[in-house]
């Protein structure tokens, strides 16, 4: 069990449909938070359900931050907001991210592997989840990460290199 991990170090995904439908970069990011919206199963406080809704800008969303220049999602925060679930894989689509922090939650289940698709993530903050299994080994992709703080939930295994 890893009970603290606070690391100090120093993106680019496909979102692959089978579809003819083209995506922009930005519909992208849509899919991606909308997944992730999808595997939330208690939102107490409605956050998710009210306000992150198709037809509206996602940079609008609570706890959505855009780039001014792209419009592409740079960093999701949604701490203590009592969210239970488990996290969407299609985050790990979410190419120019540079934060993420779904800390003090109650988030279960592994943390995907798709994570490590984030090149320019320099936050991750996970802690005070119900999360389990091993860190993902694509951790070690994170050429960029900063601070790594994932302590108390039930991970195993080692700190990929």
């Amino acid at each position: 069990m890893i009970t603290v991990i606070l690391l100090f170090l120093a993106g680019h995904s496909w979102f692959g449909a089978s579809t003819n439908i083209p995506f922009t970069s930005s519909s992208t990011d849509e899919v991606a938070l909308l997944a992730f919206k999808a595997k939330i199963t208690r939102d107490p406080y409605n956050i998710l359900e009210t306000n992150w809704k198709e037809g509206t800008s996602f940079c609008n969303w609570i706890g959505v931050t855009c780039g001014h220049k792209h419009r592409r999602v740079t960093a999701l925060n949604l701490s203590s907001t009592g969210l239970k679930g488990t996290i969407a894989k299609e985050v790990g689509d979410l190419s120019f991210l540079v934060s993420l922090d779904i800390s003090n939650n109650y988030f279960q289940g592994y943390i995907p592997e798709q994570l490590g698709n984030l090149k320019r993530l320099r936050g991750l903050y996970m802690q005070l989840n119900e999360l389990s299994g091993q860190i993902p080994q694509t951790f070690g992709f994170l050429t960029r990460i900063q601070e790594l703080v994932l302590y108390n939930n039930s991970l195993t295994g080692p700190i990929p290199p």
